[in-house]
């Protein structure tokens, strides 16, 4: 039996994804929390706890495009056209507060308050297009053979637009614990009260999305319910309760300061673990599996080859940044 390619492929991809949404999660969220925190120096603390990681963060979005580009043109081409423009707007979101990130320290005290704001609306607009673009890509696409016929609207549908806001709750609990971790005094106190409410809001989320899923796409609904499926897949929302109960009761005692964003992460990955089963192994849904949509047996061998090289590097490079990093940040100050 001959090596699987595509799947080493998906896997390479999914990981990728996943390790993007963990790492940008909670510094779009820090973005998204803006609004709460008006005090200039506490923002100001709020960015240095990402400023020397946030644009390393975003190596696995490449990576992950990259991927899907050498891998799986077939699916990469369709994508492109059927999430144009959320796509787009993900990255003017991301262009937008990447810009503002370097010049909100750089600006004069009569234009601060547009660079937060840039800075804040980035983020949003970031994580709501990728939100929508995940709800449209659940959803499925109008497909002819292997040609995207829907429209450029056509992702844009209520549950994607719900979708989208799930998202900005998911990062903004990544952000808000992140600062937990990583900030003390009245601004950890404020996050911990924060984080209380949007792990509620999460919670409620994605009971809704849950629900809402398999009653849309009947093949989901069979794929979680049938035996014996439903006795394999029943732990994801056991974990996904207890995991919110935990974090809320150590948020609300004050205990731990990693501890709630280790949660934070444990959340995301079990909601990672549910579009998994409830996609695998669509690669473009509803009938696009990943060894339809799979380059020539040569290229994706010899694109993994440096694939393979390249990982163990950004891995390497990235963990030593958050080591040299891992002290908290003194409002006012740097870190410890």
């Amino acid at each position: 039996m001959g090596i699987d390619l595509p799947l080493i492929w998906a896997t390479i991809i999914v990981f990728g994804v996943m390790m993007y949404v963990f790492m940008d999660g909670f510094d779009l969220g820090i973005g998204m929390l803006f609004p709460f925190i008006p005090d200039r120096s506490e923002r100001d603390a709020m960015v240095y706890t990402i400023a020397p990681v946030w644009d390393g963060n975003e190596t696995w979005l490449v990576l992950g495009g990259a991927a899907l580009f050498a891998a799986f043109p077939l699916a990469y081409g369709l994508i492109l056209s059927a999430l144009y423009l959320p796509l787009m707007l993900m990255l003017a979101g991301l262009i937008w507060r990447g810009v503002s990130f370097e010049f909100r320290f750089k600006a004069g005290e009569n234009r601060k308050a547009f660079w937060d704001f840039a800075f804040a609306s980035g983020s949003y607009v970031a994580t709501f297009a990728q939100g929508v673009a995940l709800g449209a890509f659940i959803n499925g696409f109008q497909l002819d053979g292997s040609t995207f016929v829907g429209g450029a609207l056509d992702c844009f549908t209520p549950f994607s637009i719900f979708t989208g806001i799930a998202l900005m709750f998911t990062y903004t609990l990544l952000g808000a614990t992140w600062l937990v971790m990583k900030t003390a005094g009245d601004l950890q106190v404020r996050m911990r009260k924060l984080a209380q409410r949007v792990s509620i809001a999460l919670l409620l989320a994605i009971i809704i999305v849950s629900i809402w899923t398999p009653l849309a796409h009947p093949e989901i609904a069979t794929r979680w319910f049938s035996l014996p499926n439903i006795i394999f897949f029943c732990p994801v929302p056991i974990l996904v309760l207890l995991s919110t109960a935990l974090q809320l009761y150590l948020l609300k005692r004050s205990i731990g300061n990693a501890s709630p964003f280790c949660l934070s992460l444990i959340l995301t990955f079990l909601g990672y673990t549910g579009l998994g089963i409830s996609l695998w192994p669509n690669v473009i849904p509803p009938s696009i599996s990943i060894w339809d949509a799979a380059a020539p047996t040569q290229s994706m061998a010899f694109a993994l080859v440096g694939t393979l090289f390249i990982i163990p590097i950004i891995m390497v490079y990235t963990s030593w940044s958050y080591h040299v990093f891992r002290g908290k940040i003194e409002v006012g100050g740097g870190y410890e």
